[in-house]
């Protein structure tokens, strides 16, 4: 089941489930593995920022990304972001042993220049190896990174195994049509672009030629609703079901306590037991989580999922 550049829909960013203590919540695995499925997930994409995986070792990053993997029975790509090329390789072909359909690699904050982008991505493919599919990270607002299109173009062109672009560039509709006027122009093959910063800009980005969503946002079946109805031409239809979720998503994009939000609403609906994020983490006040619920109360109003006991 490995990806290549027909990807579509929405690749819902799954969330790590922690016990109390900090230990991974297994059952919780299971549970919010059903529930993206529920949603009607294209795919999963696990250990990215979202997932803290920076705080796994590796036999946990490896335990979590098998027992997903073989319970989703959907695509699975996983992050193996890593200081090292000894630690992404490991992690990339333990996944690839349990069956992922790809790898995802954001570049290290330190790089600058678009050689050195360009040469890092040559020694990642080195090290994972040109068999392995796998996805950029373009995140420029978290990773400092600044990817231009030229330089997108160029590292898709050069490994034929690019088969993705998960894009989070802000702004970045304008990054979409450049992808997309390059591959008219024959300059750029084919590419599967997924898009993230939580569904903040969705509505316009399926408009400019994204494929859909790979993001975390807690509701994951108003992407796939909002990404099936911008696909069958019902723009209407499509931009108010985002304007109802638009103020929840807005509040999410707190920096800070962006997880924490996310984690208490898929605790809400059921999808995890807890809330806890393992050290360090953030945590949400009274009055947080009061206008979580309020938001939550107004949506509900308009969007039946958000009616929560």
């Amino acid at each position: 089941m490995k990806c290549d550049e027909t990807a579509s829909g929405v690749y819902a960013i799954a969330a790590t489930p922690f016990l109390p203590d900090g230990a991974i919540d297994t059952g919780s695995v299971d549970r919010l593995t059903d529930f993206y499925l529920g949603c009607g997930v294209a795919g999963l994409t696990i250990l990215g920022i979202m997932g803290e995986a920076p705080k796994l070792d590796h036999a946990e990053a490896l335990a979590l990304s098998d027992r997903m993997i073989r319970r989703a029975g959907v695509p699975v790509i996983v992050g193996v972001s890593a200081p090292g090329f000894a630690a992404m390789r490991a992690l990339a072909h333990g996944a690839m042993a349990s069956g992922a359909a790809g790898v995802m690699i954001a570049p290290p904050p330190a790089l600058r220049t678009d050689d050195q982008i360009i040469g890092y991505y040559r020694q990642a493919v080195a090290a994972i190896g040109p068999d392995v599919p796998f996805v950029i990270q373009d995140y420029p607002l978290t990773l400092s990174v600044v990817m231009t299109p030229k330089v997108i173009r160029t590292i898709v062109m050069e490994h034929p195994s690019c088969v993705m672009l998960k894009h989070e560039d802000w702004p970045g509709l304008e990054k979409i049509s450049a992808l997309r006027g390059f591959q008219r122009e024959g300059s750029l093959r084919p590419l599967s672009i997924l898009t993230g910063n939580g569904g903040l800009f969705l509505d316009f980005e399926m408009e400019r030629g994204a494929d859909g969503a790979m993001t975390g946002y807690a509701f994951p079946d108003m992407l796939v609703e909002l990404v099936a109805r911008a696909r069958a031409g019902e723009r209407e239809a499509a931009h108010d079901l985002f304007d109802a979720h638009l103020p929840l998503i807005r509040y999410e994009q707190q920096q800070g306590i962006g997880l924490a939000v996310r984690k208490y609403v898929l605790r809400r609906r059921g999808a995890i037991a807890h809330e806890t994020q393992r050290v360090p983490g953030s945590t949400l006040s009274a009055t947080a989580r009061g206008e979580i619920e309020y938001l939550l109360a107004r949506l509900g109003r308009s969007d039946g999922r958000a009616v929560l006991g």
